[in-house]
């Protein structure tokens, strides 16, 4: 699967619209968890890190007006070079939601479940790292599985989407490794220690 940008335009391009820190954390942690997922299950490292990257390219059009989210995606990912199929998986994670009209569809393939509980786990990551001070670097996944359990922590985060992992074939706790593993890998550049 040949990507027509890197992941450095990919950031840069990210950086043109009108980002905060919390939302670049996010874009970032989404790649690296991608990433260290596509690993596992030897899929194209790359290619998966690219989604978890861009999932959210309209968002900072479009967050003042949720139901826009999505939206404009298509269009800016066709005019950088992606394929229909790169921009069909981005549309995905949205699927459920009340936004670009996606809140009847469901996803289907291995590679849609993988973003979705993917980008959706960093929430529960990064909330359970700044709880312990923003550190990461000694945070194991049965402290993480707790705060999965108690509903009221990380409250908006959404725990059956999380829980599609195992439509790819990973285990939960395996994926509470693997988030975990994949944003120790970026920590400082996401704030935490």
């Amino acid at each position: 699967m040949t990507l027509p940008i890197s992941k450095e335009q990919a950031i840069e391009i990210l950086k043109k619209y009108p980002q905060g820190d919390f939302e670049m954390n996010h874009y970032l942690e989404s790649a690296t968890v991608m990433k260290n997922l596509a690993k596992r299950i030897n899929e194209d490292e790359e290619y998966y890190e690219m989604l978890g990257l861009l999932h959210d390219i309209d968002w900072a059009l479009t967050k003042d007006n949720p139901k826009e989210h999505l939206t404009l995606a298509p269009g800016i990912l066709k005019k950088i070079g992606f394929d229909d199929e790169f921009i069909k998986i981005i549309l995905s994670h949205g699927y459920g939601y009340d936004c670009a009209e996606l809140g009847g569809k469901k996803r289907n393939e291995k590679i849609e479940h993988a973003l979705a509980a993917s980008e959706t786990i960093t929430g529960l990551v990064h909330a359970y790292a700044l709880m312990r001070g923003k550190k990461i670097s000694d945070m194991e996944a049965n402290g993480l599985k707790k705060k999965f359990k108690d509903k009221n922590f990380a409250a908006g985060c959404r725990r059956e989407i999380i829980e599609e992992i195992e439509d790819v074939g990973i285990s939960l706790d395996e994926f509470f490794d693997i988030a975990i593993e994949g944003i120790k890998n970026i920590k400082e550049q996401v704030g935490l220690s």
